[in-house]
This record gives structure tokens, sequence and C-alpha cells, in this order.
């Protein structure tokens, strides 16, 4: 399904990507599935959360979210109707595609957009989810919309 977001959370992402530099950044994709709908099965984002790289021995190739900040998080969404859908980073100097430490640290059924920066400024976002038998990540779309619909 493909991923829809807005042109703020996509300047959310790619601002804290651009802050944290040459760190990797972090965050969550709050929002829901959409299945049946005018524009077909897609996944909307309705905010984009940052958090804290909690990563202290190579901040610069890894992040790490507190377990905690997971559950408030999703606990506030759910609230509201949503869900922790997926979740961001970037590739300081590096490509936007998942690492092998990023496929063995990521849970299938989530979104997990990645953000490349070079020198400092952010380049290529992707989206990619894992397969549900975690032996490879597969691209899928990410869509720029103007409204959210939910």
């Amino acid at each position: 399904m493909p991923l829809k977001f807005t042109p703020v959370h996509d300047t959310t992402i790619r601002a804290h990507a651009t802050r944290d530099y040459p760190n990797e950044c972090c965050g969550f994709l709050v929002g829901k599935a959409l299945v049946g709908s005018a524009e077909g099965d897609t996944m909307m984002i309705t905010r984009v959360v940052p958090a804290a790289n909690q990563r202290d021995d190579s901040p610069r190739n890894r992040f790490e979210i507190d377990p905690g900040e997971l559950v408030k998080t999703d606990r506030a969404a759910r609230a509201e109707g949503m869900g922790v859908i997926g979740f961001y980073h970037s590739h300081p100097d590096a490509p936007a595609r998942p690492s092998e430490f990023d496929r063995e640290h990521a849970w299938p059924g989530y979104c997990y957009v990645i953000v490349s920066v070079q020198s400092g400024q952010t380049a290529e976002m992707r989206n990619w989810l894992l397969r549900d038998d975690r032996v490879r990540f597969d691209e899928d779309e990410i869509a720029i919309r103007y409204e959210t619909v939910i």
C-alpha cells in the first residue's frame, strides 16, 4: 500500500534529519490504513512525531528509540483512532535504502521511511516494507498530498 502524507510531514522529517546531522534522526509515523477508500488502499499519515536517538555508541550510523516513547506515542494515537504505522530515520551521507542493521531490527507490517542526508542537505526519501519472512525489504511508494482524508 502506498504511503501518503502532506508536505508538512515531508518538511518535518527533512528538518529533523537536517537538525540531527551528522547523526541519524528517528521518529514515528502516526496514521492508519485506508482499505477500499476512493483513492484505493493506502497508508495515510496524519502526524509525524520526532523521537530522540538513544544510541550512545554509534549515533552516526544507528538509531534506537526508547520503548517507553513508542508505547506513549502509540497509546496517544490509539486514543484518536490511529496508531503508529511506521518509523522514519535518516542515513547521513548514505543512500535512503535499508542497511543490514535496519533489516535485523525492523518489524514486518510497519512502514520504514529513510531520508538520505548528504553533507547536511536532505536528498531522496524512500519508503520500505519488511517482508513477513524478514529476508528483505521491498520499496513502496510515497505520495505527497495536500490534504489529509481520514
